[in-house]
Order: C-alpha cells, then structure tokens, then sequence
C-alpha cells in the first residue's frame, strides 16, 4: 500500500500556529489536511442520537483513504484542544455502534503534532494518543512539540519515523 498521509487538525483557530506548523509539515510529507472546525461533531452520547453529525463519514473516508493519521493540536491547559478531544471521545463509536469501521483501524499508523509556549512537553501528554493507538490496534509512531514563540524560526521540519 502506497502510505496515504492526513493531518487531522483540531484548533479553535483555523489560520493559527497549528495550522502554520500543519501547513509546513503538510508540503514536506505529502500529507492532505482535515479542518475537525470544517464538521459538525457533537459530543459523545451513550444513546448515539448524535449518529447523524458529521463523524461517522468522516471518520468511514479517513480510513478507507489514509495508513497514516497525524493528529494536530495546540495544548489548551495541558491537554489536547476540545475540538480534538471531541473527536477521540467519537472513537468510542468504534467499539459500540460500528464496530466494523473501528476495526479498520487496526494497522493504521498514529503521529501526534503539539504546539504550545513551550519548548517542550511532559511525557504524560502524549497518554491519551498512545493509549488509543494502543487499544485501537494502531502503530504510534511518536510525537512533535513546538514553540509557538519561535514558528518563525522554522524552516524544515523533520518528522523522521513518518
């Protein structure tokens, strides 16, 4: 298989860091680029009166086209952003609902792209994505954090286990 590459951005701001730092990543790893502020994803809900949002498709299309899901947020007080923690918490739709289209998962490939103030990250960040590929079946190839202060300063960007 050919290794199709999308980086799923989850900020509050479409034009941001996140998005410039997505951008850069984007041209260097030949990768296509998913918005979560393009859909409307509502909460997780036990009952799934929420089936009809946006995320079941979305989430049926980036499996069938991608191997490789990076995942891009800013850190908002030390967690992921809301809008992609919306988004893992769907996944749960994965195991309940449809289980067939969360089996898919299994081999794909998981990246975690962060940026913040700081220079770097605790380790314990990361938990909830490795976790997930983890339980998910999926392959967790790392993680990058960024200085928001010193985008500017960037001019290539090296992911080397993507």
């Amino acid at each position: 298989m050919e290794n199709k590459k999308v980086i799923i951005v989850g900020s509050s701001r479409s034009n941001g860091n996140t998005s410039k730092i997505v951008d850069a990543i984007s041209n260097q790893i030949n990768a296509d680029i998913i918005d979560l502020r393009d859909y409307t994803i509502s909460f997780y809900d036990y009952e799934s009166k929420n089936s009809n949002d946006d995320f079941l498709p979305l989430i049926r299309s980036v499996i069938e086209k991608y191997d490789t899901l990076l995942f891009a947020t800013p850190v908002y007080w030390y967690s992921m952003s809301g809008i992609m923690k919306v988004f893992f918490d769907r996944l749960s739709d994965l195991i309940r609902i449809e289980k067939e289209t969360g089996r898919k998962l299994r081999g794909k490939k998981m990246f975690v792209i962060t940026n913040s103030h700081d220079d770097e990250l605790e380790y314990n960040f990361y938990i909830p994505f490795q976790k997930s590929a983890e339980y998910l079946g999926m392959e967790y190839l790392g993680n990058k954090h960024f200085n928001a202060n010193k985008i500017n300063e960037i001019k290539k960007i090296e992911l080397t286990s993507i």
